[in-house]
């Protein structure tokens, strides 16, 4: 019997129309799927069913339901911002690969008869879409001052502008087929998204495009997303594509190793940005460079939770990666590990870096912090700081207020008159021709109030 528990796979959209992003903000702008973007996700799904849902595979998950989902056991998770309409689209084509559609879908009514669920039985999967206003597990990166500091500062280091001066003939040989687009490193991934969606949808531009262009257009874009989207320091700001999917990543492992929990395969569909932070983050890339940059459309990184052999009693978690549609996973190991990694020393070294809330993600996007301050650790500390701060300045504001009423009710009733029937101020009235009211039945006259004090005159 396989000893695979269950898996968490992460997993890239497939091909869309161009998508432009800002180089100093990463807000993006209006894209759409393809047919070819469809079916590279629904063959991604099938061959995920070939590994993980077949009984021949080595990593067959024995106790999971193959044939109809059940949701229970199945969780899919889309990133809804950016390239949301897209990855929202990848992953419909992902599960209808990974679950197709089935004639044993079907119910019978009370009155015998049976129906099939359309198209022979599709399985309809439910999917949680993750918006940057309520989660920013899967887009932590826009409207985040400190990420936006950071997006500066590798644009003024030194070795970016070695790199931009080195990159100088090829932007300049690009010019003519980008039509008015910035040929600068700055805004390598615009070039080279441009270049290559028009290669694979424009007959006339793809004939025309000298050789080799797409190529470097691919380098100088790896080199420019690797370096914004990674950090020297794991809890680094450059690594905050990462932080904030890991939380999902650990709590989702957990999950699947705790056996009253029913959770046995979770799907992330997201953007190309997270498998490059946390291929730092984990140091893989120390042996794998060619990690160190952007993941091929229907990429899948999967997370394997694994029963160690006999008498081992522990679990172990093994990484895979497929880049693309073509090929297959391939093995790869984190910190530095020959094998498989154990969960517990897995979680252990990595948990702390983790961003978990919407709280912690707002505390790390702050401005004006010092590089220590932007580490999960501190954030407790930081935002008691500033509650009291706040909560200082409410308290000082209310009471304030509360003198400045209290004084002028005082200023107001002190030149005021309170009578059973009638009022009248002092200020609008000469002394001589203050009404006459008379005796009131109780043979109490009116009289003004003193100074410092209210009189109520009974009725």
């Amino acid at each position: 019997m396989t000893d695979v528990l269950g898996v968490l796979v992460i997993a890239r959209n497939g091909d869309r129309t161009e998508y432009y992003q800002d180089p100093k903000t990463y807000e993006g702008s209006y894209t759409e799927s393809t047919a070819l973007g469809a079916a590279e996700s629904h063959q991604l799904g099938s061959f995920l069913r070939s590994t993980y849902m077949s009984s021949s595979s080595p990593s067959y998950i024995a106790d999971m339901k193959t044939d109809l989902v059940d949701t229970h056991e199945v969780h899919v998770h889309a990133k809804a911002g950016g390239e949301g309409t897209v990855i929202f689209d990848s992953a419909i084509a992902l599960l209808q690969g990974l679950f197709p559609p089935n004639p044993a879908n079907k119910i019978v009514l009370a009155n015998e008869t049976t129906v099939v669920a359309p198209l022979g039985g599709y399985q309809y999967v439910p999917i949680e879409t993750v918006e940057p206003g309520n989660d920013r597990s899967l887009e932590p990166w826009t409207d985040c001052p400190a990420f936006e500091q950071h997006i500066s500062n590798v644009h003024s280091s030194s070795e970016f502008k070695a790199a931009a001066k080195a990159a100088g003939p090829f932007f300049g040989a690009v010019r003519d087929y980008v039509f008015g687009r910035a040929t600068t490193l700055e805004n390598a991934w615009n070039i080279y998204d441009y270049v290559s969606t028009e290669l694979s949808h424009n007959k006339t531009y793809a004939h025309r495009l000298p050789p080799t262009l797409v190529e470097q257009a691919r380098g100088f874009a790896d080199y420019h997303e690797n370096a914004i989207f990674s950090d020297k320091d794991v809890g680094g700001i450059g690594n905050l594509a990462g932080r904030t999917i890991l939380h999902t990543v650990l709590s989702s492992l957990q999950r699947i190793a705790f056996n009253g929990d029913p959770l046995q395969f979770l799907l992330i569909e997201t953007s190309y940005q997270p498998f490059i932070s946390l291929f730092h983050m984990l140091e893989m890339t120390k042996e794998n460079p060619e990690l160190a940059g952007i993941p091929d459309y229907a990429s899948a990184l999967a997370f394997e939770l694994r029963r160690g052999p006999a008498p081992e009693d522990r679990d172990f978690i093994r990484m895979k990666f497929k880049n693309g549609t073509s090929g297959s996973f391939e093995t790869y190991h984190a910190f530095g590990h020959k094998s498989d990694i154990a969960a517990t020393e897995f979680i252990y070294r990595i948990e702390n870096y983790a961003i978990t809330s919407q709280k912690q993600w707002a505390a790390a996007c702050s401005s004006g912090l010092d590089d220590d301050w932007l580490h999960i650790g501190s954030q407790d500390a930081i935002s008691s700081t500033v509650f009291a701060i706040l909560a200082a300045v409410f308290l000082l504001g209310m009471f304030l207020l509360s003198k400045f009423v209290k004084s002028a009710r005082a200023k107001v009733q002190n030149n005021r008159i309170r009578l059973a029937d009638d009022e009248v101020s002092r200020s609008h009235l000469p002394q001589s021709q203050y009404p006459n009211y008379g005796t009131l039945s109780n043979n109490i006259v009116a009289q003004p109030a003193s100074m410092g004090e209210k009189q109520r005159l009974p009725l």
